[in-house]
Parts: structure tokens; C-alpha cells; sequence
């Protein structure tokens, strides 16, 4: 009995709550009956989903999330992604025990009520008010089922959320009013297996039939009697009572649930007390959802299509709508990766580096005068444990890369010979190079004030017998690094960072590369597909594609599909005909005779050029034939392994060269990637052979015996011949160093000083 004051009435506070319970009886009550139904619930008409197709126009569900499936250009299916586990199920696929069991702990009164239960709501009032507090609920399963309807409609925006769950006044008139005209249309049945289908289980589950497979890994009709007593306990508090954590408290809970079921007669006392002392016996399955998941070593591309539908204006102005749509699913996205390509590019890397490695490798390929990306890999895989990564080296930061990309030594200078070529300057151009000099200084930027040499810094080549002259297709075979620091000193840095912006060539944080001399060595980080899509540029004859990743999308509505627009490749032309077709005949040199060798395709045209930075931390390949564009990058992630002395994929390396690791993995991408398909030619220019070499070959692996090893890209790098002739002997210690400031380091500390 309620405590009565001396006056024999009842306290203010219990008065107060009476009336509040009264009043809200009433207010429900007289909402579902008088007022306008439409527009109040804020949920928009988006649509049915299998099993909610039967609710009231007057109260759409919001279009559940589905799954979204990710295909190849060939149809095949890489990976299912969805922001809920739901699998929707009819009320005679879930067993009875879990249907009695969900009724008896949320609702034991279901069946004899209305969509209001007047006497669980005087109860509760009256509860409260003696506790003093919120202790009691009384909501229905109707109630309930509204309810969800808004945490759906919410997302997973937590301010809308907290709205939608939010206790005021308002929001249960709003639940008490759609209860009504739920129960009115719906029926028992119905309702409870739109609850069961929509409600949240724990563990990534939602709905009855994913909470089944999660926990018991079997469908929800076949869940006995304690499992389902189980899953209904957990709804009241998913986190709370999850047994897979906490195996404890989800018993506790268990038996309470079966202790109910027991006390409204939907079991008998012996069956409770037997399904109590069973153990738990789970059976957790891992939900198979996401990136993680895709086939063929596709999940950085699909995580890389992921980021591109969340931050691309063309799938909504705002990144709360492309967010909202990308959850609510229901998409088939089908991508421009070549299973072929793919293939090739995951089995070069896995018999090239393994992923218990200390470094990594990623690779990329691009359709050139498409941009279409089709194919992608890196040697550590798609997870969260040893060994495995979330980053995607293939790619920017924004886009789920590394924090900078990765230094490119000397695969940058062919932009800088673009550069000079697009200035005038002749295929045969030449240049003193000295084996060592000092930056030329000035030199003419973008701006008004020229780059100063202020601190005298030099520069050397890989071996003291790479010393000029030297014309433009000695040097580019070579790699002498002295003699792209005078060439873009000639030019001046302006031209040369023209280019790069029309080529997209941008740091792996987002930056523009700084306008200093050095920049031709090839030291700011660059991620793989930039690189690949900006040497694509020379195979499509100076057409620059940008990168896309996604050639079509239809989404479910209402039953039928609708196509959604997609980014389109946007092509510019980024240098002339003649020039892009010089500097194919360049970088085809580079593959013939340079230090590209080992790399170099037998059967079909192609061109190429190898990179190798300070300290041997990073090694590059990027080459293209006429028809498809790779660029290969093998280092330490976070740049803190110097490659001599190493263990690369079970083989051992004294020192890694650009052409010897990330070259071959190119070579068996390509080949791989290109079987069966056409052979088309470069347009090559005819430049003249320069005069016979006047010194030792340092790295050309030409007739004389040289390896074929990439000459020094940035600094203090070691890559040529082993010998000053070619055949052996000892290298000297470079001695010249970068800019202060110029190399950004990986780890997000700013720039580091090399020497």
C-alpha cells in the first residue's frame, strides 16, 4: 500500500506522479484517435523491406540497412558490406520457444492488451512513485517496435539516437499514438515478428535470425528453449548481458527470462529448472561482413571504393548524406577490378615478399586512358592482427593510406625530363655532370623568389665513374642524379611542378610538392597509385585519366532497382604527343639496357623506370605498356628498415635495388595481367645514340658484365654496379646530403635531415 500522509491523502510526489501517468494515458490515448497521423513520427516514406511491407502508409518503417554486394567487371563477387547484420525472417522461421520467450520478458501481457496496457502502466506509475524514481517501464512490444522504428530511422548519428530514445513526454505520446494504429493494421503476429526482426542483439547482431547465427551459428528456428532464453534477455541490455563476454551475467539473466516463462505457464517448472543448469554452449560465429572478407586479396580495394562513395560529392552534397545512403545499403556496386589483373598482382606479391616480412610491398595497376584502377595488393593483409594492417599503401591518406606515401627516389626524374622536353629542350640534351657538385643556386620558382643554395648543400652520383657529360637518354638510363639537378635548374622548378599538377602528382598527405631542386631526387612521398596513374599519362600519349574505381551502381527500392550515378574518369591532356612519345622511347631505353632489366617484358612493348631512396628504406618500379600502367613499392611502412643485408620473401638480399626486388613483382604482375590480351606498340622517336661511354657504365648493365641496378635517386643511396667499371669492387660513400627540412619523415615528427 502506498504511504498516506497524516491527512490520509496521498504525498505530493506520489500524487504528482499519478497524475502524470493519468495524463499521459490520456494524451496517448486521445493522439491515436483524434490527431493527424502523417509527418508526426519524422520517418520518411523510403520504401519496404521483406517483412515490413505491411505497415500502414501512415507509418513507414525507414528502409532497413541491407547488404550492399561489391562485384569485379566481370559480375563476380568480391565482398558483402552492411552496416547492420539483419537477415529478415517470417514468424514461422523463428521457434516458438524464442517467440514466448520475448513475449514473457517484454511483454507477458501481449496477447491480452491492446497496443496500450493500461494496467502495466498504472503499475509502473505506481512503482515509480514509491521508488521515488524511474524504475519501471511499461512499454508493449508495440510500443517497443515504434520505438525501434526511430532508433532505424536515427542511424548511427548519436544525437539522434539519444533523441529517439530520449525520455520526455513527447516521444511517448508519439510511441502510445503509432502502437494504436500499428495494432489496428498489423495484428499480434505480425507485430511480434517485425520486433523480433528489427530489434538489437548484441554483437553486431540485429534481428533474431543474425542474433541465432551469431551466438549458435544456426538459424533462428531451430534455437531450443535455453538459447532462446538467452537471446531474449540480452535485448534488455545488449552490452550488459553479452555473453560472450560476460558469460556470468548472461546466465543470471537466462534463468530470469526462464523463471518468467515458467511463471506465465509457457513452460513447466521442471523445463525451467533444466534449461537453468544447462550450460551456455555458444557457438559464436564471426559475422562475414565487410572488406575484410573480399576475395582474391581485394579488401584494400574495396575499402578504397568504401572511401571513395563516403567522400565523393556525386553520392550526396554532404558527408552525413553519402554516410546515411552508403548505410542504408541495398547497393550492388560493380567495380572496374580485373579478376585477371588482380590474380596477378596477388600471386607476384605472395612469391615475391612475405607478409611476416620487416618490409612490405604494395602494388597497383591502371587502365591507361580509362584511369580505371584494376588491380591492387599489398603483401601484409587486410586485419587487426600481427602482421596485418588497416592502411592501404596503395593509396593517399584520405583514402585509407599511409600518413605521407612513400619516398619515389628516381622514378620522378622522367616528370622532370617532360618538363624539358614540354620547355623546348632536345632529346639530346646534355649536361656536364660531374660525379659531385654543389645545388645550382639561384634557381627560378613559381614565385618571385628564387630557391638559394644557402647552405651549400651537394649532391654526388651512385659511383665515381658516372661523370659527364651525358645526353638525356645516357642520364635517364643511369640515373645520374647530378644531371637532373642541372636540368631542372636550367628550367627553372616552375615548369616541372606545372606538370606534376596536371598529372594529379600530389604527396600522400594531400600536399603540393615544395619547389626545390631536390625534388627531382625523388624524396617527398608519393603513393603507388598516383605514381601509376601519372605514368599512364606517357602510355595514353600525354592524356592524363584520373583514378575511378567504381563503373556502376544500382540500388534496391521498393522491389526494383535504380541506377545511381558514379564519378567518371576525367582525362585532360597533361603533355604533348611528342613529348609523352619521347619519353616512352626514354623509359623503354631504361628497360632495354638501364637499370630496369630484370623487369623488362619479352613479349610485348613496354617501358619503365627504377627508385631507390636514402638509406635504402624505399625501392620503386613504375612501368606501363601501351594498355596498362603498375607501379610496384616495396619499404618499411614506417620507414625504419634500411634494405641491406635482408631477407626479402625468403630470398637474401645484400643491398635492394629498385630493379631487383619491385621490379621482378612488376614483371609478374604484367605478365599476369596482360596474358591473352592485345600487344599494342609505342610511338617511338628516333633519338640519337650518344657517343661511346668515355668512362665506367656504373649501373647500366650493359655488354660489359654491369648489373642493371638503378643508379642513386636522392641522396645517400648506393644503387649502380657494384664497381666502378661494372665488374666489381668497392662503391664510395656518397657525400652529399638534402636540404634541411626537404625529406618528411613517416611517422608524422616533420621533416628529417638526411646525410
Amino acid at each position: 500500500m502506498p504511504k498516506k500522509l497524516s491527512g490520509g491523502g496521498l504525498s505530493p510526489t506520489q500524487q504528482a506522479a499519478k497524475f502524470l501517468g493519468v495524463s499521459v494515458l490520456a494524451g496517448a490515448v486521445m493522439a491515436g484517435i483524434a490527431l493527424p497521423a502523417a509527418g508526426a513520427l519524422g520517418l520518411a516514406a523510403k520504401g519496404s523491406v521483406q517483412g515490413f511491407d505491411e505497415i500502414p502508409d501512415n507509418l513507414k518503417s525507414p528502409a532497413l540497412s541491407q547488404r550492399t554486394t561489391i562485384l569485379d567487371n566481370q559480375g563476380g563477387q568480391i565482398a558483402t558490406v552492411y552496416s547492420r547484420d539483419r537477415t529478415v525472417v517470417d514468424l514461422k522461421s523463428i521457434s516458438p520457444y524464442m517467440q514466448k520467450a520475448i513475449v514473457a520478458i517484454e511483454d507477458s501481457r501481449f496477447y491480452q492488451h491492446g497496443a496500450v496496457d493500461l494496467k502495466g502502466i498504472l503499475r509502473a506509475v505506481n512503482q515509480n512513485a514509491q521508488n521515488g524514481g524511474v524504475a519501471q517501464g511499461a512499454s508493449t512490444l508495440t510500443q517497443q517496435l515504434v520505438k525501434n522504428y526511430f532508433v532505424e530511422e536515427a542511424g548511427d548519428d548519436p544525437t539522434k539516437v539519444a533523441q529517439a530514445t530520449q525520455q520526455t513526454l513527447g516521444r511517448k505520446i508519439r510511441e502510445l499514438k503509432y502502437a494504436i494504429q500499428l495494432e489496428e493494421k498489423l495484428g499480434k503476429k505480425k507485430i511480434l515478428e517485425n520486433y523480433l526482426n528489427i530489434t538489437f542483439f548484441g554483437e553486431q547482431a540485429y534481428g533474431v535470425e543474425a542474433a541465432a547465427q551469431r551466438y549458435f551459428s544456426k538459424p533462428a528456428k531451430d534455437l531450443n528453449l535455453q538459447q532462446s532464453a538467452l537471446l531474449a534477455g540480452i535485448v534488455q541490455s545488449p552490452s550488459r548481458y553479452d555473453p560472450v563476454n560476460d558469460e556470468a551475467e548472461a546466465i543470471k539473466r537466462r534463468n530470469t527470462v526462464l523463471q518468467r516463462m515458467a511463471e506465465v505457464h509457457d513452460i513447466s517448472p521442471q523445463e525451467a529448472d533444466a534449461a537453468q543448469n544447462a550450460k551456455l554452449d555458444l557457438k559464436v560465429s564471426q559475422p562475414k561482413n565487410g572488406c575484410i572478407t573480399a576475395v582474391k586479396g581485394a579488401s584494400f580495394f574495396c575499402r578504397y571504393v568504401e572511401n571513395v562513395f563516403l567522400t565523393d560529392p556525386v553520392f550526396g552534397k554532404t558527408k552525413e548524406e553519402r554516410a546515411k545512403l552508403w548505410n542504408q545499403g541495398g547497393l550492388t556496386i560493380r567495380t572496374t577490378l580485373d579478376p585477371q589483373s588482380q590474380k596477378a598482382v596477388q600471386d607476384s606479391i605472395k612469391s615475391h615478399v612475405n607478409k611476416s616480412d620487416s618490409v612490405a610491398t604494395a602494388a597497383t595497376l591502371v587502365q591507361p586512358g580509362t584511369g580505371k584502377i584494376v588491380g591492387m595488393g599489398q603483401s601484409r593483409p587486410y586485419g587487426y592482427g600481427k602482421n596485418e594492417t588497416e592502411y592501404n599503401y596503395s593509396v593517399d591518406r584520405d583514402m585509407g593510406g599511409s600518413n605521407f606515401g612513400f619516398p619515389t627516389g628516381s622514378t620522378f626524374k622522367p616528370f622532370v625530363a617532360a618538363a624539358a622536353l614540354e620547355e623546348g629542350r632536345p632529346a639530346t640534351q646534355e649536361y656536364d655532370s660531374p660525379y659531385k657538385m654543389s645545388y645550382p643556386s639561384p634557381v627560378q620558382t613559381c614565385g618571385s623568389k628564387p630557391w638559394t643554395n644557402q647552405r651549400n648543400e651537394t649532391l654526388t652520383n651512385e659511383s665515381t665513374s658516372e661523370e659527364g657529360p651525358y645526353p638525356l637518354k645516357t642520364a635517364m638510363a643511369k640515373s645520374v642524379n647530378t644531371y637532373f639537378v642541372q636540368m631542372i635548374s636550367d628550367i627553372g622548378i616552375c615548369p616541372v611542378v606545372k606538370l606534376t599538377d596536371k598529372l594529379h602528382v600530389v604527396q600522400g598527405n594531400g600536399d603540393k610538392l615544395p619547389e626545390v631542386p631536390a625534388i627531382t631526387l625523388g624524396s617527398k612521398g608519393i603513393s603507388p597509385l598516383t605514381m601509376a596513374s601519372a605514368y599512364a599519362t606517357f602510355a595514353s600519349r600525354g592524356m592524363y585519366c584520373s583514378p575511378i574505381a567504381i563503373e556502376s551502381i544500382t540500388q534496391q527500392v521498393d522491389g526494383k532497382q535504380k541506377s545511381l550515378e558514379v564519378p567518371k574518369s576525367t582525362c585532360t591532356r597533361a603533355m604533348s604527343e611528342t613529348t609523352a612519345d619521347t619519353v616512352n622511347t626514354l623509359l623503354s631505353g631504361v628497360i632495354d639496357s638501364g637499370t630496369g632489366q630484370q623487369a623488362g617484358l619479352s613479349d610485348r612493348a613496354n617501358a619503365g623506370k627504377t627508385g631507390t631512396t636514402d638509406e635504402r628504406r624505399n625501392a620503386w618500379f613504375v612501368g606501363y605498356t601501351p594498355n596498362l600502367a603498375g607501379a610496384v613499392w616495396v619499404g618499411s611502412p614506417k620507414q625504419n628498415v634500411k634494405m641491406s643485408g635482408i631477407s626479402i620473401g625468403g630470398v637474401y638480399h645484400a643491398l635492394v635495388y629498385g630493379g631487383e626486388v619491385p621490379g621482378p613483382i612488376w614483371k609478374d604482375a604484367m605478365t599476369g595481367a596482360l596474358a591473352g590480351k592485345d600487344s599494342p606498340s609505342f610511338n617511338l622517336i628516333d633519338i640519337p645514340d650518344p657517343e661511346p661511354d668515355h668512362g665506367g657504365d656504373g649501373g647500366d648493365g650493359g655488354d660489359d658484365g654491369g648489373d642493371g641496378r638503378d643508379g642513386g635517386d636522392q641522396g645517400n643511396t648506393v644503387d649502380g654496379n657494384n664497381g666502378s667499371n661494372g665488374n666489381g669492387g668497392k662503391l664510395p660513400t656518397p657525400s652529399f646530403s638534402i636540404p634541411e627540412g626537404f625529406i618528411q619523415g613517416q611517422n608524422g615528427t616533420g621533416g628529417h635531415h638526411h646525410r
